[in-house]
């Protein structure tokens, strides 16, 4: 995509999608509220104050300023990224979630001091950490990135070229 524009457009949508399904969980839940929607499957409203997994979550509130710098850097070096190599499709597909997804979770922090919440896996009572769409961005994205480099071996560092 010419530019980068495209790929911040679609950043721009993970954004949209992560902050409409939490505004619809807020008001829909109340804070611990659990729905059964299937086996192996709950909403349920929660706050993390931390990063993945809740990392950091009880620290004391130092994180939040943490968190926030260290979106915002690598906000930064990802929109760099994207101009730089914008004709890198896969890469960049992978920056462009990575980037929608940890602007997400920003807006979040910013706003509320933690980030909401709601997606609830679990098998046989062991439930995975509730997460978010912010989430599922920035993992798919980081697969994504996984893939690039083993799908292309390069001698040189992006950065070198």
């Amino acid at each position: 995509m010419r530019n980068g524009w495209g790929w911040l457009a679609l950043s721009a949508v993970v954004i949209v999608l992560d902050q409409l399904s939490k505004q619809w969980v807020s008001k829909s839940l109340a804070f611990g509220e659990m729905i059964p929607v299937m086996p192996s499957f709950n909403l349920v409203l929660a706050h993390n104050a931390g990063a993945a997994f809740s990392f950091l979550a009880g620290a004391g509130g130092w994180q939040r300023g943490f968190f926030i710098g260290i979106a915002v850097v690598a906000a930064v070096v990802i929109v760099h990224l994207l101009r730089k190599h914008h004709g890198e499709r896969l890469f960049c597909l992978a920056l462009a979630l990575i980037l929608g997804g940890a602007l997400g979770n920003l807006i979040d922090r910013i706003l509320l001091g933690h980030v909401v919440d709601f997606l609830d896996f679990y098998v046989q009572g062991y439930h995975w950490p509730a997460f978010n769409v912010a989430d599922m961005a920035i993992t798919g994205g980081a697969g994504l990135l996984i893939w690039d480099s083993l799908k292309k071996p390069e001698k040189t560092v992006r950065g070198e070229e």
